[in-house]
């Protein structure tokens, strides 16, 4: 064999092993959500919105060149569909459950704070704003009100025995609380509040001011995903974001 046809030989071998890697390199990163103003959501003129898009798109897309695709479920199918790799992302808590088939970032890109609603006129309306812990509301023998595949929820309320009802859609518990199907309801003021006025139950529901806890939302990735390791720039990007103020200028937007 000539020493010609070996190189070609030899790079046409080295292609094949290389050609995959460089495909899936290209391949856009496809994330779950939600819809859920203000984080995420598609506009009347079909245009998507919201601080977690934005931020997101900001990070990735824009300044590491990740091609992105955002596909809407119910939130409870997006966490089945990282597990299982019909995305490769999701943007949330990370939770030991969750951390079983996904890597997290190590910063978190937003923190929210989680408030205490209740329904006006509720019968113990006084002892529940002086709620400052979520143990109390066991000892007080209270429910809350959630949706379908809220991690946090299981992890920090659920698992001390408090009394919990679940809807399969955010707005639904709303409607729950209104109705007096449960007594209280743990969520972040901005995401609550203009779905409280298109609901018009902006009189009926009352936000106490008491902030319970703070949840860090992280990128979390499919183990198996292509696209792995890009989590190490993700954080180093979301800190000079977080630094040149884009995170607190998007925030401020909505």
């Amino acid at each position: 064999m000539s020493t010609k046809k070996l190189v070609l030989i030899l790079l046409t071998v080295l292609f094949c092993f290389r050609h995959p890697t460089t495909n899936a390199e290209q391949l856009p990163l496809r994330i779950a959500y939600p819809t859920f103003t203000p984080f995420h959501w598609i506009d009347e003129s079909g245009e998507m919105k919201g601080i977690f898009y934005d931020i997101i798109t900001e990070a990735l897309q824009k300044r590491m060149g990740i091609p992105l695709v955002w596909r809407p479920f119910p939130w409870a199918r997006c966490q089945q569909h990282l597990k299982n790799g019909r995305v490769d992302a999701i943007l949330t808590f990370p939770t030991p459950e969750r951390l079983f088939y996904a890597r997290s970032s190590k910063r978190p890109f937003y923190s929210k704070s989680q408030h205490l609603f209740t329904y006006n006129n509720h019968p113990r309306i006084d002892q529940v704003k002086q709620i400052n812990e979520i143990i109390e509301i066991k000892a007080m023998e209270l429910a809350v009100i959630t949706y379908s595949g809220n991690g946090w929820h299981k992890t920090n309320v659920q698992s001390l025995g408090i009394k919990t009802y679940e809807s399969s859609n955010l707005e639904n518990v709303w409607q729950m609380l209104a109705h007096k199907r449960g007594d209280v309801v743990i969520e972040w003021p901005p995401a609550a509040k203009p779905t409280l006025k298109r609901l018009g139950l902006e009189k009926e529901i009352l936000d106490t001011g008491i902030n319970l806890s703070t949840i860090p939302f992280h990128l979390l990735i499919n183990k198996k995903s292509t696209h792995l390791s890009l989590l190490e720039e993700f954080d180093t990007v979301i800190n000079q974001m977080q630094q040149d103020g884009t995170i607190s200028s998007i925030v401020d937007r909505y």
